[in-house]
């Protein structure tokens, strides 16, 4: 359908827009008019190809050509350097500094991602060929600034205003035209002129009109008739004049300001805000009714026109929307109706409205199960999927990358002072000790910035004009999780009531550790005890076990089994999980905690309650790695403990700060056999108990068990 059918258009002087043979301007093309994207399948995946509006030859766009160039270096002021001799060693990477303020922060934000190599790649590729991505990752690993970023390397030239007229034919069917960005507004204003001649010269002929109606009953006698003539007078003319008002049409998307594409999140948006809605009118007769076309809003897709559309958590949408987003991706235009049933607006459809976008979309790992299939095939059949680095290699350049994060933090917030350069060795630290493994630095960089917002702060509220290494400290304590504060909180009461116990032998009895959230660990007890089967002999294991954790504890019933002297058909083996709490216990890193209080137990020998355990177990006795061992250790610390057992695989992964380094030793075991003889007290029956336990487990460990156990992923817990 043609969009300048039966539309009332501007004077020829409010657009460049050629007219037709009947006096009449032809809108330029809508994009939405191009064939469908399956029709441009033969386009071929050569990212070298040019697109329009995409100039490879320009100098700007050969900086996107390669991935290498981009944030590769920091720049700083003259005269500072970086001392590559020491690089390997420094914190800041050989940077010589004295504060932030010497570190120069590139103005794209393609330039400022760091770490995510990959992504950025892909975004830069997409971009220059048009196509759609999604990007699946934790939280805070930048899925949102490189959607940013890829909105500043699309071409401006081509965007569009987007106008929605009356159609006098049917006022439900508002016709849509397109314009060059700029434009609109011309139109726009050449309508109001237009609109307020026409009110000024039907004001003048009213009052004319009534002027004589009412002379005219002054002279003849009737007064009071005149007056109600003139009354009624008015009020045609009042109504009437609502038809030429209705003549101007609605800009629904003005690009006219819009210096780079636009870019539209459209994270959490309901149907109305993403597929765009027409509003409710509640006067519909009478000559009060708005026209339907000053009722149409857009939706963020329309909005995103030529620009990047970014759907963070998209399995959140509702499925119907879901299908009328993946239409919208494959037509390239999406009509406007209201989004209520029952609202007047659901009578009103615009003509299709261009919505030729970019979609990036965007999740954690759990996005994809409740996406619609159709739409994640139509976003990877054109474009690309990329998984999100939660770590990356320490290296010096990427030492000297993090300290230009941390300026460019400053800088984004504006209101923060400089970071020393102790400072900033700090914030490094803390970004080794996130990443939980070694010789890697965490990439959750939104924690991490608030981090650094926080110790700013701290800083600022002091009136100082640098942010100091005592002030990250601080921050470090202020800024604690949740979950942390909750755990500092039950290692406290524990220690009130007696809960907690970290010196002297009980026999069944051991310190587990376990992680709450991402940055928390916690101490938990857990109790065994053995009786006589009433039936068969079976384990019995409370505390709100989840389905790994109910795995762990069969696993370490097959030990005990094949160890044991007792004839473990009677007996029934309870395990106890103190004060698991609400959430029960997930994972399997209590499996050696759970496996030392049931041989305890079953032997009656003491467990050492100054030690405390993490790991998990093989049904052949290895200790196995997990995850969060940094947490753990800290908050074995916390609770009083001065030994912690840790899987031998985890040790490369101990950062754990200053303050408890002196509190604890940690102790790396590597099967079953090494943690008893740690955690067992009583030496005769000890002794005897892990020689035998050794004759046992020992096969595994000589065929190499350990190396491949350590290559597995940690569990989370």
């Amino acid at each position: 359908m043609s969009n300048d059918t039966n539309v009332d258009d501007p004077p020829e002087d409010a657009s460049d827009a050629a007219p037709d043979e009947d006096g009449r301007e032809q809108p330029p093309e809508r994009q939405g008019d191009r064939p469908p994207l399956e029709d441009e399948g033969d386009r071929g995946d050569d990212l070298d190809e040019p697109i329009d509006g995409f100039d490879p030859s320009s100098d700007e766009d050969d900086d996107l050509e390669t991935v290498e160039d981009l944030g590769s270096t920091v720049e700083v002021d003259p005269g500072v350097e970086v001392d590559e001799e020491i690089a390997e060693d420094d914190l800041l990477g050989g940077l010589k500094i004295d504060s932030t303020e010497d570190i120069e922060v590139p103005d794209r934000l393609v330039d400022q991602v760091i770490g995510q190599d990959e992504a950025r790649d892909i975004i830069i590729k997409a971009a220059k060929q048009r196509r759609h991505v999604m990007m699946i990752g934790s939280p805070g690993t930048g899925k949102s600034m490189l959607a940013k970023a890829m909105s500043q390397l699309l071409p401006k030239e081509d965007l569009q205003d987007v106008l929605v007229y009356h159609n006098p034919d049917d006022g439900n069917e508002p016709k849509v035209r397109t314009v060059p960005a700029g434009k609109g507004e011309q139109i726009i204003d050449a309508h109001k002129e237009e609109a307020r001649k026409r009110n000024q010269m039907r004001s003048i002929l009213m009052w004319i009109i009534i002027a004589i109606v009412i002379g005219y009953a002054i002279l003849t006698g009737p007064i009071l008739l005149g007056i109600l003539a003139a009354g009624i007078i008015w009020l045609i003319f009042r109504y009437t004049s609502r038809g030429s008002d209705a003549m101007v049409p609605n800009m629904i998307v003005n690009n006219g300001d819009q210096r780079v594409a636009p870019f539209e999140d459209a994270t959490g948006a309901h149907a109305g805000a993403l597929l765009g809605d027409v509003r409710h009118d509640p006067f519909q007769s009478g000559g009060m009714e708005t026209p339907s076309h000053d009722r149409v809003e857009p939706g963020a897709i329309h909005k995103s026109n030529k620009g990047v559309l970014f759907v963070d958590e998209i399995n959140t949408l509702d499925i119907r929307t879901q299908q009328k987003l993946m239409t919208a991706i494959q037509e390239g235009e999406f009509a406007i109706t209201g989004q209520s049933e029952r609202s007047s607006g659901a009578m009103v459809q615009t003509e299709p409205v261009p919505c030729d976008f970019i979609m990036v979309a965007a999740g954690n790992l759990d996005a994809m199960e409740n996406m619609h299939p159709a739409l994640r095939n139509r976003i990877k059949g054109y474009g690309y999927e990329v998984y999100m680095d939660d770590t990356i290699e320490d290296t010096p350049e990427m030492r000297r990358k993090y300290a230009r994060f941390i300026a460019q933090e400053v800088e984004r917030d504006g209101r923060l002072p400089h970071f020393t350069d102790d400072a900033v060795e700090e914030l490094i630290l803390e970004a080794k000790r996130r990443s939980g493994r070694k010789n890697h630095l965490t990439l959750h960089f939104r924690s991490l910035g608030g981090l650094v917002r926080v110790a700013g702060d701290i800083a600022r509220a002091e009136d100082r004009d640098r942010t100091t290494r005592e002030d990250v400290l601080q921050a470090k304590q202020r800024s604690r999780s949740i979950e942390q504060q909750l755990a500092d909180d039950y290692i406290e009461r524990r220690k009130d009531y007696e809960l907690q116990v970290n010196e002297g032998g009980v026999e069944g009895r051991v310190n587990g550790l376990a992680v709450m959230g991402e940055d928390s660990g916690i101490m938990l007890p857990v109790m065994a005890e053995i009786a006589p089967a009433q039936g068969g002999g079976q384990v019995i294991a409370t505390g709100k076990l989840q389905e790994m954790a109910e795995e762990s504890v069969q696993n370490v019933s097959a030990i005990i089994k094949k160890f044991s002297d007792v004839d473990l058909s009677e007996k029934d083996i309870h395990i106890q999980f103190v004060q698991a709490g609400q959430q029960g216990v997930d994972g399997d890193s209590a499996s050696i905690t759970v496996a030392t209080a049931v041989i305890s137990a079953l032997e009656n020998i003491p467990v050492d309650q100054s030690v405390a355990m993490t790991g998990s177990l093989s049904v052949r006795g290895d200790v196995l790695p997990v995850g969060g061992v940094t947490h753990k250790i800290e908050a074995a610390a916390k609770a009083g403990c001065t030994k912690v057992i840790i899987p031998e695989a985890n040790e490369q992964d101990v950062m754990i700060e200053d303050e408890y380094e002196d509190m604890i030793e940690i102790i790396p075991c590597s099967n079953i056999s090494e943690v008893l003889d740690v955690a067992l007290m009583g030496e005769p029956k000890k002794d005897s108990l892990v020689d035998r336990l050794k004759s046992i487990t020992g096969t595994a460990f000589d065929q190499g068990t350990v190396g491949s156990a350590g290559g597995s992923n940690p569990s989370p817990q």
